[in-house]
């Protein structure tokens, strides 16, 4: 079975660097896939069986990257002997992520290396619990210093200012021209600020891969060598070239910190949903046990505690309502605003907000199984895929570096061969090196899929797949299940038309057959049976896309569709077979001998289906209902709706088949279904959206989940993916432009009709401007609204 891990990579900085991390990882034996994330700065790796992690993550190092590792202390307390040390090193070894754990039985404590984007220190105190132990407040080695830039971007500011003055003060204010080499002094602590880049720069050229860091150490360092020439060894350049560029390079240094430290609060920005999500955990429980109440820490909930919650606070696990009635606020989870009523045997999730009533909750699910832990690994996981659009930005950054240098060093000698001298030529090669850094190529993708799969889980749509959002973008088709998605899914007995037997026999019968089921039909009929004896079901088996058979009281019967009677060879009398046309579902009781009882449900369509199916077509889309159920009611729920494309009748796996035909024709399907019958359907449509019950999210139904039932949902995914696709063509559009534009400024294209090259300092402040456009106009994309039906422009 693969294993899927997520690493933290620090380091990078372009999008060269990210392909030169997937080509190092993809090297690494056992190492199926492998896609790596600026914005994020994580690589998810799936992996084959006994794959050395350590080993995985020295390939990230000698690329010249620092993998995140975290190390943990725990004290265990309950630990005896030998055995007790081999169990708490085995539950923790077993984790994904978890590099190594020893334990010491004198100490009573583990010590656990572990990748803190793959598994949490609260996972790993959960395990040790499992294990029959208990985790005592663990001491953590923090595995990241944030932020990153800041420290050395304090330290290279001030310098730098000082070095531009003594340079350039003397002609701008009344100051003293003062010695020289104070420059090369001033400028020196600014090399070791961005020392960084020449660390980075080194493992580029070691590896053959060059990126940004190459640019910005060439730039930086050359103008603070050639300056150091100039000024101890000027015999070594013509006279007309003895030029100093001490606060170009410092300048230079300072300008990129300080964009990257301005970048990365952008990208912190575009990747806090996640940390929301996390958030909204309460730190504290307040557990109900024989001797009365106790608070304890809320990661230390196992499933079976009672937890009592006060009126206005957080639900601190998953859990089902055991005494007291309130409205819980699910606003986080589900994006709607109404808050839900609350009573005895209601799921309640872990993180939603208790209203005016007091609860009393037995926990189901705690750590990372609870919904809202799976959402931010949704989230997580959906941030590091790529689009398509991406996969031609990749191919790019791959020769662009080489190309731009290539284009400097031609603009170097044809200055150095027809222009004024060695100095014009040295300068325009600094400027052609800086302003054409690919930092924000690699962003224009990752920020905004950042952005909008965070923005999109605060709505309760969350996606799987960061791939999901350009194929919604651009669909033109999208096939609606009907039951439980267009209709609300709680279907009424209306009739019940016996044959040959008393009406209630037939009923009792029929909810015999569907004991065990949990299918919409089978509850409308146990609902309508309710309080009445049932006999015992045995043998009883599902037929898919036809219904149900069992023995029951020694009769073997069957209860489904038309479909199943015409296989079973039964005709049906017309009075039976009117109960379609009136277009509500008919299903139909029988054994081998003849049909004993026809029955009609009426399943009624959402209240906001229609204006759902009007938005749909006002964004230039084609809705098709497709459905099991009989033709008539189908039809007549699609004319109510305004639905014209109808495929009634269709078994499961005849689903499928209809998605094919339609692609096969040219279109670009999106499918909704409600994630558990129609997986298949889900699986093989361009995109599958899957309509989750609020408190169980269908992880491998589709590739984006509705966490609300309603389809207003699906309305905004689709203008979110709209958005987020001319957000990401936008960032492309501006980071090529702007390097198209800018490459032969900074060449000296203007220097015809100025007299004047491109400052160094200002080609790589304009570089930094680049990337901090590209991240600020993914981050519009959080301003995204609602549709709910209001005026919107798709």
């Amino acid at each position: 079975m693969a294993l899927e891990v997520r690493v933290g990579v620090r380091g990078m900085t372009c999008a060269a660097c990210v392909a030169r991390v997937e080509r190092a990882l993809k090297r690494a034996e056992g190492v199926e896939e492998a896609l790596v994330n600026l914005t994020t700065e994580e690589a998810f790796l799936r992996l084959g069986e006994g794959v050395d992690l350590k080993e995985v993550l020295r390939r990230v190092e000698e690329a010249g990257y620092e993998p995140v590792v975290a190390r943990a202390e725990i004290p265990v307390r309950g630990m005896t002997c030998a055995a007790c040390v081999a169990r708490v090193e085995r539950a923790l070894q077993r984790l994904p992520g978890v590099l190594a754990a020893s334990v010491n039985l004198a100490t009573e404590k583990a010590f656990v290396e572990y990748l803190p984007d793959t598994v949490s220190l609260a996972r790993l105190r959960q395990a040790i619990r499992e294990a029959g132990y208990e985790p005592l407040e663990a001491q953590e080695e923090a595995p990241r210093a944030e932020p990153l830039y800041r420290k050395d971007l304090l330290l290279a500011l001030p310098f730098a200012l000082l070095t531009l003055l003594l340079a350039m003060g003397p002609m701008l204010l009344p100051l003293p021209h003062l010695p020289p080499i104070l420059q090369a002094a001033t400028a020196l602590p600014v090399l070791y600020a961005g020392r960084r880049f020449f660390r980075q720069a080194w493992a580029e050229v070691r590896h053959r891969a060059l990126g940004m860091s190459t640019l910005v150490a060439l730039g930086a360092g050359s103008a603070y060598l050639y300056s150091f020439l100039a000024l101890f060894f000027p015999f070594l350049l013509p006279e007309t070239a003895r030029h100093l560029y001490f606060e170009a390079g410092a300048a230079i240094l300072a300008l990129i910190l300080l964009g990257k430290h301005l970048e990365e609060s952008a990208k912190g920005k575009a990747s806090e949903a996640i940390r929301k999500l996390l958030s909204l955990r309460p730190k504290t429980a307040r557990v109900v046990q024989e001797a009365g109440e106790k608070e304890i820490p809320a990661e230390a909930l196992i499933p079976g505690d009672l937890v009592r919650v006060l009126p206005g606070e957080r639900i601190p696990a998953d859990g089902v309502v055991v005494e007291g009635q309130s409205h819980v606020d699910e606003a986080m989870l589900t994006g709607e605003p109404i808050p839900k009523a609350k009573g005895p045997g209601d799921e309640v999730v872990g993180g939603t907000v208790n209203g005016e009533g007091l609860l009393l909750v037995r926990v189901s699910r705690v750590g990372e199984a609870t919904v809202l832990a799976q959402m931010a690994r949704m989230v997580e996981e959906a941030q590091g895929h790529k689009p398509k659009v991406q996969e031609l930005a990749d191919r790019i950054a791959a020769v662009f570096v080489p190309l731009v240098l290539l284009v400097a060093l031609l603009t170097f000698l044809l200055w150095l061969l027809w222009g004024p001298g060695l100095s014009h030529a040295f300068v325009a090669l600094l400027s052609v090196l800086l302003i054409a850094c690919p930092c924000a190529m690699g962003l224009a993708t990752p920020a905004a899929i950042a952005v909008a799969t965070g923005k999109a889980a605060q709505m309760g749509i969350l996606f799987r797949k960061g791939t999901a959002l350009e194929g919604l973008a651009r669909a033109d088709t999208v096939v609606l299940d009907k039951t439980g998605t267009l209709t609300l899914g709680k279907p009424t007995l209306t009739q019940v038309l016996p044959f040959g037997l008393p009406q209630e026999e037939a009923l009792r019968l029929a909810a015999a057959l569907e004991a065990g089921s949990t299918h919409p039909i089978a509850k409308a009929i146990l609902e309508a049976a309710s309080g009445l004896p049932l006999p015992e079901a045995k043998e009883v088996r599902a037929l898919p896309g036809e219904g149900v058979e069992g023995v029951v009281a020694g009769r073997r019967l069957f209860l489904g569709n038309q479909a199943l009677m015409e296989r079973l060879g039964l005709s049906l009398p017309p009075e039976a077979q009117a109960l379609a046309e009136e277009g509500s579902t008919p299903f139909y009781l029988a054994e081998e001998g003849g049909l004993l009882a026809a029955f009609q449900v009426f399943d009624p369509p959402k209240p906001e289906a229609r204006a759902v199916v009007s938005a749909l077509k006002g964004l230039g889309l084609t809705p098709v209902l497709l459905t099991g159920d009989h033709p008539l009611p189908a039809r007549r729920v699609a004319e109510a709706l305004g639905i014209g494309d109808v495929l009634a009748g269709v078994r499961p796996e005849g689903k499928v088949a209809a998605i094919e035909k339609l692609q096969k024709e040219g279109r670009r399907v999106v499918f909704v279904g409600d994630g558990i019958n129609d997986a298949a359907a889900l699986a093989r449509a361009d995109v599958g959206v899957a309509l989750a019950t609020g408190t169980e999210i269908a992880l491998e139904a589709g590739d984006v989940v509705l966490m609300s039932g309603n389809l207003w949902g699906l309305v905004d995914a689709l203008l979110l993916a709209r958005r987020t696709l001319r957000t990401i063509h936008l960032n492309f559009f501006w980071a090529y432009a702007y390097n198209v534009l800018l490459i032969p400024v900074a060449a000296g294209a203007l220097y015809p009709l100025t007299g004047l090259l491109l400052h160094p300092a200002l080609a790589a402040a304009a570089m930094s401007l680049s990337s901090l456009f590209v991240l600020t106009n993914s981050l519009r994309l959080r301003g995204f609204r609602a549709y709910r039906g209001l005026t919107a422009t798709p």
